[in-house]
Order: structure tokens, then sequence, then C-alpha cells
């Protein structure tokens, strides 16, 4: 039997700190018999748990069978065999699973003469044991060689993640339950994810607090677990001394959430995650913020906090302690009329840091949400600390710019606002900011602006200077649905990064509309990785399949020819925007669908397809909603003035 427990997403999102209007409900399936709030605890082994060096036979150009052993078995919630072209594959790469702990398997869908590496692995009180590392070579392809098309093995990992959300399933999320990610490559050629404390049914409660994974292509994420287990007594220490100092009462144990950390690498050896703890107490009495408690007050201060490590694969980090708190240009005057007050007490919420540094060495942490926009930040470069002393948390304007920078509103003059997540990188000449519009439950969605100056001022597609206000365009997501499957929602707050290469990527989290059907689809929460491409006047556009590791196979005219899945993600509020038909004939016409009659043109060079003026970006993905999953062609392109993106999908033959 199965019942349901229900929690306010005030448990997990605080309305005043983070901009979020109301309650959200996030059911959570619960095993009858159990405790409602306590973790299920994760089986101890008896005895230390090895795993036997792997035996590869009966190699062949796309398979070949893999046996070891695993003893003792006590404990053991998963075996079985990762692999990878890369030295010590982990459970972050493919995996083959085992019933049995006299473990023979098979690898299948192996690419032609290539070389692997296996390892055995077993999981028990969430930690992985491996074997050693085995390396065998794939047989030459029966006709001399091959189409890495005809290869192609798409990701095959459940995107609706609700009967493995458990605590005790964590070795089996891959991408589930992301919210609010932050991704850099490290040295040893693994990409860190790290995120807010926000889960389906609030699972990762059980393990810390901005909680990792890692891979190294992108698709197969293996989860690390929390890199802080509580608050740092500077935290609390900090707050209370400075409401001594104002005269109010000292809060003795302080409601904690934990939000949207920044990590970078900032060189060989060296890391730094800045991160957000949010006070959910109100200022004038210091009780917890509830109804009951209202006290005529806004809620405390949030917090950022930085944290280094010279290795992220150990997953463990040295706190460095304050760097910034929510700061007020209205003194202390934090009186609110009413919890339907939204005038803001703090003009920048200490929260969503991005952490850039600059082509000339200079570090800079751009942050802020809902409460009067973003501003920017410099910092020392040794220390990653602000160059300059931070005023208190309730004080003038004039003090507050003379240590950081005012560089985007949404809404002049307007206190609370809908943006938030601002998150910057470099490239090509220009600073692009892009962050979340609206709530994050249906409605998000993510624009970006430009500027030759990592402070601004800062422009939109248009060419409007929106530093002090305005509308930041182009849109690069939005709720979307293609012909088949839920189609997404909520997809923002974002992490863009690149390879080193210049390909880059957007990550982000998605959503379940909550037509989709179960248990509280609307709480599910799946990290997306799309990739980005940059057209021909330097602004980004993000691919609409998610990325998926499909062979970038050169695209011929042919293959452009027939019928698309076409979606126009102009703004709409809230609402999922769904795909029709268009048709490209091979007269270079459009033959029917939006842009009827419309010429069409293909640029194999720079695999540009161009409808009337129109440049989109065309790039192999994979073919999320088909069944099974294949590769397909897909494309992004902008209206001029930015207000329309254009996605589509190749439909199959």
């Amino acid at each position: 039997m199965i019942r349901i427990k229900k929690v306010a997403w005030e448990d997990f999102l605080t309305p005043l700190n983070r901009g979020v209007r109301g309650l959200f409900l996030l059911l959570a399936l619960t095993a009858c018999g159990g405790s409602d709030d306590d973790p299920e605890p994760d089986p101890t082994p008896v005895n230390p748990i090895k795993v036997s060096t792997p035996v590869v036979s009966s190699i062949t150009s796309s398979s070949a069978i893999v046996t070891a052993t695993v003893a003792p078995t006590t404990g053991v919630t998963q075996m079985g065999f990762c692999y990878s072209t890369q030295q010590n594959p982990t459970t972050g790469d493919k995996t083959v699973n085992s019933a049995t702990s006299s473990m023979n398997v098979t690898l299948n869908a192996l690419i032609p003469n290539t070389l692997y590496h296996v390892r055995g692995f077993a999981v028990a009180a969430g930690k992985t044991v491996y074997s050693e590392d085995v390396s065998f070579t794939t047989e030459p392809s029966s006709g001399g060689g091959t189409n890495s098309l005809d290869d192609y093995v798409a990701p095959t990992y459940v995107d609706d993640y609700r009967s493995i959300s458990a605590w005790s399933q964590r070795s089996q999320w891959n991408l589930a339950n992301v919210h609010d990610p932050s991704v850099m490559l490290a040295e040893d050629g693994y990409y860190y994810m790290y995120q807010t404390d926000a889960s389906y049914g609030n699972a990762h409660a059980a393990g810390g607090h901005f909680h990792a994974r890692r891979s190294k292509n992108l698709v197969d994420w293996e989860y690390l677990g929390g890199v802080m287990s509580a608050a740092p007594s500077w935290v609390k220490d900090t707050l209370n001394i400075s409401r001594q100092r104002h005269g109010l009462p000292t809060i003795n144990s302080p409601q904690y959430g934990y939000w949207a950390p920044c990590a970078r690498k900032v060189k060989n050896g060296l890391y730094r995650m800045y991160y957000c703890i949010v006070i959910d107490n109100y200022i004038k009495t210091g009780k917890a913020n509830t109804t009951a408690n209202f006290d005529n007050s806004w809620t405390e201060r949030a917090f950022i906090g930085v944290m280094e490590t010279s290795n992220p694969a150990s997953n463990k980090w040295e706190d460095k302690g304050f760097v910034l708190s929510s700061m007020s240009d209205r003194g202390k005057n934090w009186a609110r009329n009413s919890t339907d007050d939204w005038s803001g007490y703090f003009r920048y919420n200490a929260i969503d840091p991005s952490y850039i540094i600059t082509p000339e060495g200079q570090h800079w942490l751009i942050f802020g949400s809902w409460h009067s926009g973003f501003a920017a930040l410099q910092l020392n470069a040794d220390t990653g600390k602000p160059i300059n002393k931070m005023p208190e948390f309730c004080t003038t304007l004039s003090e507050l710019n003379k240590v950081m920078k005012h560089v985007y509103t949404r809404k002049n003059g307007d206190r609370w606002q809908g943006s938030e997540a601002p998150e910057v990188v470099y490239h090509d000449g220009y600073y692009y900011l892009f962050m979340a519009y609206d709530a994050l439950d249906v409605p998000y969605n993510t624009r970006v602006v430009r500027s030759q100056n990592i402070d601004g001022p800062y422009y939109n597609m248009a060419g409007a200077n929106v530093t002090n206000g305005g509308d930041a365009l182009p849109i690069m997501t939005h709720p979307y649905k293609f012909s088949t499957g839920n189609g997404w929602v909520g997809i923002s707050h974002c992490a863009v990064f690149n390879d080193g290469a210049d390909n880059w990527y957007y990550a982000s989290q998605g959503r379940f509309p909550t037509t989709a059907g179960g248990n509280a689809p609307n709480a599910v929460m799946m990290g997306h990785v799309r990739s980005i491409r940059w057209i021909s006047s330097g602004w980004p556009v993000v691919m609409p399949e998610r990325y998926g590791a499909v062979p970038q196979v050169a695209i011929s005219e042919d293959e452009l020819v027939g019928k698309w899945e076409h979606i126009d993600l102009a703004y709409s509020y809230g609402k999922q925007k769904t795909a029709t038909t268009m048709e490209l004939a091979a007269d270079h016409k459009v033959a029917s669908g939006a842009w009827k009659g419309k010429t069409w043109s293909f640029t194999a060079s720079t695999n540009t397809l161009k409808v009337g003026d129109v440049e989109l970006m065309l790039q192999r993905e994979c073919d999320w909603e088909a069944t099974p999953r294949r590769a397909t062609i897909v494309y992004a392109g902008l209206s001029s003035n930015g207000k329309s993106t254009y996605w589509g999908k190749k439909q199959s033959n």
C-alpha cells in the first residue's frame, strides 16, 4: 500500500528571499510503516566488499562478454560493470547492471576497432567499490569501415524518475533531482555539477547540502553526495553580531535554506565554490517565517560564502567564510505592511552568484534576484573575497554604490520583480548575462543580454540599454512541447560552460507539466544539458533537444528535405509552446506550415539553414521523444529583434 505525504514547497523555498509567491506542493511517495520524516537508512556491509578483476571474452566489432564476482554481497544494492574509452571508468560512464554476484553480462552497441576500459563495481551504503581497470579492443567492422551514426546508442535513462527518487536509490539518479545547477570542467577531465538543495520528496535532506555529481561525457552522471554537512558557524555568528548591534534579539536556531552554488576552476589545483545560505526568520522578533509568527517585518538576509578545494573528485571543500550578505538601502526601516506586501526591503539579495574571471584577470561576482535586480562586485583574486569592505545589511544607496555596481533590472523602480539567477560568460568580445524570468514551477524561461564590459551597460538584441529597466532579449528557453511526449516546463536557472575547445553548453532543470499525470509531476526536476551555438551576429541559441553525444557526421542538403516539427518560442507566460508541421521541399521552397512559400538554403561549412531572412543553426542531436530514442537533426534560430526563438526537429521518415 502507498500513502501520500504532502510537503509544502515553502519548506524548500523562502518566498521573501527567493521570489516565488505562494506555496508549491511537493508530493512524496512513502511506504507504509516508515517515518514521515526520517530518511530510510542505508544497509552497511558486514565485511569489506571486493570486486574481482574482470575477464573479457567473445569480443566482436560491437559487443563483448565480461565476467567478475562480488563478495560478500551483504548490503549491496547495485552491481555490474562500467565502461568507457578512457581509463578507470566510473558509474558516471556507461553501465550494465548484474542481478547476481557472479556477474556475467554482455556489453552491446560498442564501436568497431575501439579501445575500451571496463571495471566491475558494487554499491553499498551509498559507497561505490571498483575493481581493477581492464582494457580490450573491439574487432574491425566486417565492411572495413562504419558510419558512426549507425553505431550510435542513445541515452537510456528515464525522464520520469519518480520510481527511483528515494535517497537509497541515488546511485541510479544520473540527472534526476537536479535544481539550479552549476557546472565546471576540472583538470581530471570530469564535468562537476553542484546544485541547490531541492529534490522530489525532499530526498536530498538525508545527505547534506550542495549536492555534487560528475560526468566525462555530459550524458552519464555519477552522484557524489553533499559537499557541506551543516551551515558553517560563521553564518549564525555573523547574523547575531549584526543583530545585537541593531538592538535585535539573538536567533538561537536560525531556519536555514541552502541555495544556488556557483563552482569555477580558478587555476590548476584551485577551485572555488560560492554558495548561498538564506535565513528564514523575521528581522524584528527573530521568529521563524510562518503566518502565525508574522511580526510586520521582512525576513532576514541571505549570505554568500566561499569554499575552496584542490581536487573536486574528493568532494571535500574547505570553507573560507563570509563574502557578503543581502543589503538594504532603507536603513532600519524593515517594516512590512502584510504578507501581501512585495515592496522588497533588500535592494540586492545575496543569492544566485555567478563568478567570472575576465580575460584581463579581474575576478567578479554578479549576484541578486527579484529584489531590484543584479549587482556586480569585484573580488580579490587571491582570496576570492570583495576588494572593498562590505557595508552593514541596513545602509544607504550611496554606501552600496561605493562597493558594487548595478548591472540589470527588469522593471525600473520595482523592488519585487520576476528576474533572478544571473550567469555571466565571456565570448568573442562580449559578456553575456543569462538570467531566469518568472516563477519557477511552470513559467520559468531564460533570457540573455550582453555588454562589452563586465559591469555594463548591458543591451538586448534590439539594441536597447536595459541596465536600468527593460526586457531582456533574446529568449533562450521557454516551456515547450513537441508532437509526442509531455514536453517540459520550468526550464531555467542555467549554467553556461564550455569544454575548452569552444563547444558551449547550457544546463538547467526541467519540470514535467502539471498535466503529465501521476504523483506531483511538476515536482519532477530533471537535469537538462543542451548545446549552445552562436549565430553570425554573435548571439547564442540553445538547441531544442538535450545533448545526447550524437556523432556530428556531416549533414547533407538532401537530409533537410521533408517534414519538420517547428516551434515558435515567442513569450507567453506560463504556456507550453507546441509544435506545428513545416515541410521543406526539394525545390528549396517551404511547402507548408510556418514560413510557407519562403525560400530555403543550406550552407554546409557552417551547418546553417536559412529560411527567408532567418538564420537557423543545424546540429545532430538525440530525439528524446522517439521510441526508441535515436539521432535526428535539430535547428535553433532567432528573429531579428530576439522576441522569437525558433526550435525545430526533423521528423522521422
